[in-house]
């Protein structure tokens, strides 16, 4: 007799179902919230634990494959137009979303509940300070053990890139070093699988202390923000990602179902972290090369973010349309480029879809006070633009696999099936 056993998707929604049960049971109590963020925060301290390492050895692996300085920079640049690309499209959809559905025209602002958003105040003073020189500078680290301390993302890679063409070019006498970082991501890829174990526990815990925290009520004034934000990001996903992954040929809905677990993880942790190790395993799997994979995916958390900028967009004319400012055209076009410059700036920066729309409000006179009324569900809003932010980040790695020639999707059990079945 065959024994049951349920998936770990499975698994990790009845854990969000479960979450938000129990979260909208106990919704206000500061007891279930400090009960449950304990099991919440373990998992996320857990994943964040093998992040640098996965991305790290990962990274050092793949570029040392390569071992062509000419083949990594043209890799890079067809990365970083790609983002750029899609980071421009992505702000279009959400500019016309919110023309179209006016989710900030005619509501009352007195019945709105106002949070606290100093400490993001703060924090976007201190990045407007810096130019995009200095941006770029940080990328070079200046001490590569400290960006690993500190999880800075684009100076580990940046790192990582280095070090494995450093492999690359004194061949033998590096193949120890190589096989070491072989090991380590191995070793970090076995521990990754060990810890997803415990990943309908912390989704448990995470969303009931959403949940419990902002309740379903905080959504009811500002609904249709909501709505217009999850209904766009819907329409981001099914057509403009789907007639991408189309042209690559790989259908939209086979990418979902593919990254399905990982999809209702970044949706209920709202963090990208979680899932990072995974994904690019997938995408491995599902026809990107590993040095593609493994370059393109770490990268794009920090400058494709298609999810975060959508609802930036959104989230810029709603405060515009709360306020009864009428922007033009040219305003619009210039909150799009500040929007594509601001996004890259500040990747990595705790709060950053805040921060962004806080730099991004200054440069176009809208209200920064505006943004707190929606800090309320923000929470609620993250937890939608990571899971597009994931999809995004899936899909450019086929993409740049495709533009590079390199795109090779396994044949479907199923084919073989039938091949096998005509044979006979």
């Amino acid at each position: 007799m065959k024994k049951f056993k349920l998936s770990l998707a499975t698994q990790i929604f009845i854990g969000l179902v479960l979450g938000i049960i129990v979260g909208g049971i106990f919704y206000g109590s500061a007891t279930a919230q400090s009960v449950l963020q304990p099991f919440g925060d373990l998992f996320i301290r857990l994943i964040k634990m093998i992040v640098v390492p996965i991305v790290l050895s990962s990274i050092i692996v793949a570029i040392a494959g390569v071992g062509d300085l000419k083949s990594v920079g043209k890799l890079g640049a067809k990365s970083l137009t790609y983002f750029i690309g899609m980071t421009l499209v992505a702000i279009a959809v959400g500019l016309i979303a919110a023309n179209v559905f006016q989710p900030g025209a005619g509501l009352n602002m007195d019945k709105l509940e106002q949070s606290d958003i100093s400490g993001y105040v703060h924090t976007s003073e201190e990045q407007e300070g810096k130019s995009i020189t200095d941006t770029l500078l940080h990328i070079v680290p200046t001490n590569p053990i400290q960006a690993m301390v500190e999880g800075d993302m684009l100076a580990i890679i940046f790192f990582a890139v280095v070090f494995g063409l450093g492999i690359a070019a004194i061949g033998e006498k590096g193949k120890p070093v190589l096989r070491f970082f072989e090991g380590m991501a191995n070793a970090m890829f076995y521990v990754t699988n060990l810890f997803m174990k415990y990943a309908p526990i912390g989704v448990f815990a995470l969303i009931g202390v959403t949940i419990s925290k902002y309740g379903f009520s905080s959504l009811i004034p500002l609904g249709k923000l909501a709505l217009t934000v999850y209904g766009t990001m819907i329409f981001f996903v099914i057509v403009v990602l789907g007639l991408l992954a189309k042209f690559v040929g790989f259908s939209i809905f086979k990418l979902l179902k593919l990254i399905k677990e990982e999809l209702i993880l970044a949706f209920s942790t709202a963090s990208s972290e979680t899932v990072l190790p995974k994904i690019m395993d997938k995408m491995e799997k599902a026809g990107s090369p590993k040095h593609i994979a493994t370059f393109v995916i770490p990268t794009g958390y920090s400058f494709n973010l298609d999810g975060s900028v959508l609802y930036q967009a959104i989230a810029s004319l709603f405060i515009a349309q709360m306020y009864g400012i009428d922007l033009s055209i040219g305003h619009q076009i210039t909150l799009m480029l500040v929007l594509m410059v601001t996004s890259k700036g500040m990747a990595g920066v705790p709060g950053v879809s805040f921060v962004v729309l806080l730099a991004t409000f200054s440069t176009i006179g809208l209200p920064a006070e505006g943004l707190a009324f929606i800090a309320g569900i923000d929470r609620i809003l993250d937890m939608g633009r990571t899971a597009v932010n994931v999809v995004g980040n899936s899909l450019a790695a086929l993409v740049v696999a495709k533009w590079e020639g390199k795109f090779n999707p396994p044949v479907e059990v199923e084919t073989l099936r039938e091949a096998e079945a005509s044979a006979l």
